[in-house]
């Protein structure tokens, strides 16, 4: 990583209906090319490994140490660079959860989080359990907070990662169509009211009931998109600019302004 610049890449997948191994392949793939093109982190979309596969979601979980996680903390390592992504995992209990890992370039998970809002029009609820914290860690180049797919439309989590000083947020997700231009309008909104980037990759392709609408992006702290995809498969990159963030903060000072006294009815 250059000295207060990161480059990310978006690997925004067709992702194969319960195949893992396939979407793995498709993953170690694009985490080379894009190690060799010198990106610090890759982020691969919600679920990659099996999309919404739920009915089999006992099967396809993994425990975090294990099976699909240490895939990729592998990738991580032999690549030397970070991934980041959401998968089936076992929470303990009999628990599923669909959750998040950010494993940095030696493989080690520096931050986990599972999806706290469970989206009813992928029936998540019957079969997942929701997340009960938000993950903000630090990656070695900035503050960093993890959210998943539907929790872009709770700007409560968005913005608490924010005041806690997040400098950027992670979010893989399977965002169907007819819902783009929502998207396309939280993202830059969750953007630019928290001034941070907002790192979001999303799946392309058909599951057997949604059509995905792709426009994985990156937007910067003032709500410039960087880069945005198509609706095809894609590797994306992006290079940030990380003190834009205090800059864009200090410029306009929207958290000192703020009057938490009035916000409670």
């Amino acid at each position: 990583m250059q000295t207060g610049r990161l480059t990310v890449a978006l690997g925004q997948m067709d992702v194969v209906w319960g195949d893992p191994q396939a979407n793995l392949a498709q993953v170690e793939a694009w985490t080379v090319a894009a190690a060799q093109h010198g990106a610090d982190v890759i982020v691969f979309p919600e679920l990659w490994s099996t999309g919404y596969d739920l009915q089999r979601a006992v099967a396809h979980a993994a425990p975090l140490d294990g099976g699909i996680f240490a895939a990729t903390a592998a990738l991580a390592r032999a690549h030397g660079i970070a991934i980041v992504g959401s998968c089936l995992a076992q929470l303990g209990g009999g628990r599923i959860g669909n959750t998040a890992v950010y494993q940095d370039a030696t493989g080690q998970a520096l931050g986990v989080y599972s999806k706290a809002h469970l989206f009813r029009l992928m029936q998540e609820e019957q079969y997942l359990t929701a997340g009960d914290h938000l993950t903000l860690f630090d990656a070695g180049w900035g503050m960093v907070g993890l959210a998943i797919c539907y929790d872009l439309r709770f700007p409560e989590l968005l913005r608490a990662y924010a005041l806690a000083g997040a400098t950027a947020v992670f979010l893989p997700a399977e965002w169907p169509h007819p819902r783009g231009e929502h998207w396309r309008t939280l993202l830059r909104a969750r953007a630019i009211e928290n001034q941070m980037f907002v790192i979001a990759c999303n799946r392309v392709g058909r599951d057997p009931n949604n059509l995905f609408c792709g426009r994985s992006c990156v937007i910067d702290p003032a709500g410039a998109v960087l880069v945005e995809g198509d609706e095809q498969p894609q590797l994306l990159f992006a290079t940030l600019d990380l003190a834009q963030v205090a800059h864009t903060r200090a410029h306009m000072p929207i958290f000192d302004d703020r009057r938490p006294d009035l916000y409670a009815l």
